[in-house]
């Protein structure tokens, strides 16, 4: 039986001259690049939306905001993965003229233009209305839960913090009566090295700073009259995922509209379940469309008396499950 061959490695082949021939009319990222090209950064609070006349050249920022929105829409939400396809997918190549920044680069974009972004997506749904891609008569919300960076081991409450205090006092009175009976033991025998001294005192001292850690953030949540704390992501909580499992995570909220599902808005909240996001986040979408009424769609984790009664007096009919 004969197989399917490919041609060989060696054979000379002939790749069109432009870059531009690889790239279909009807290519997304040609929407990507007249989308942003259409933008005023200066307006929209990006950083060095103009350029400096002095220093060393830095990237436009039009073309970091091309790159991103390339990931958003291709599920690349990784800084090293952006730095690697551009460097190897033809699109990014004709998306930014074959430019390379680095993932350092690419997430210093992000964390210096947050709000800068959001305002793009705004632009964006604005665009969407213009197109008539929103039918405004149905919309759906529901909200999901995205791992934050802060690990479980980094989260705390008042009751593993008592917890994780009440064991470190127990330790350390079982290593002080440990190290009084070796004394009581080593009276007679021998001395300790200065190895062995040295030893204990940094255990000791290690305990020490721990307990005082964890009476800091005792300490904060009684402050701040919360009932959580996360070290590496302040905003984040200990949300219920799928599964019965538990991770650190964000809550966030969307509506989308039902013609072509598109998102209209989204909001990120740390609130544990959905309960009271209903009536909020049909306000926002009702600011968007700008109509006087819709219909609303959410599943049993919206079903609240006071929102329901908050969106009939915004002229929002809603259809939720008990």
């Amino acid at each position: 039986m004969r197989y399917i061959e490919g041609v060989s490695r060696k054979r000379r082949i002939a790749f069109p001259e432009c870059i531009d021939d690889y790239i279909t009319d009807n290519n997304p990222v040609r929407v990507i690049e007249a989308f942003v090209d259409s933008l005023n950064l200066d307006d929209l609070g990006f950083k060095s939306a103009n350029a400096s006349s002095t220093g060393r050249p830095g990237y436009n920022p039009a073309d970091m905001l091309k790159l991103y929105l390339y990931g958003y829409m291709n599920r690349i939400t990784s800084s090293r993965r952006l730095e690697v396809e551009a460097s190897r997918n033809i699109e990014l190549m004709w998306l930014l003229r074959k430019l390379k920044p680095d993932y350092r680069t690419i997430a210093e974009f992000r964390k210096q233009n947050k709000e800068a972004i959001q305002k793009v997506f705004h632009e964006l749904v604005s665009l969407c209305k213009e197109w008539n891609l929103f039918s405004m008569e149905v919309v759906a919300v529901d909200g999901s839960k995205f791992r934050a960076c802060n690990s479980k081991k980094n989260n705390f409450n008042e009751k593993s913090l008592d917890r994780k205090l009440k064991y470190i006092d127990k330790k350390l009175q079982e290593y002080m009566s440990e190290l009084e009976q070796n004394d009581d033991n080593e009276v007679n025998n021998r001395t300790p090295d200065k190895e062995e001294i040295k030893k204990k005192i940094g255990e000791l001292r290690r305990r020490k700073e721990t307990y005082q850690t964890y009476q800091t953030y005792q300490d904060e949540l009684q402050d701040k009259n919360d009932n959580e704390i996360s070290v590496t992501d302040p905003d984040a909580r200990l949300m219920a995922v799928n599964n019965n499992g538990k991770d650190i995570c964000y809550n966030v909220q969307t509506v989308v509209d039902s013609k072509h599902k598109l998102i209209v808005d989204c909001n990120v909240i740390n609130n544990h379940t959905d309960h009271g996001q209903l009536s909020e986040m049909c306000k926002r979408a009702k600011n968007v469309f700008e109509v006087n009424s819709f219909k609303a769609l959410a599943d049993k984790g919206y079903y609240n008396a006071d929102d329901l009664r908050e969106c009939e007096k915004e002229s929002i009919t809603t259809y939720v499950s008990k």
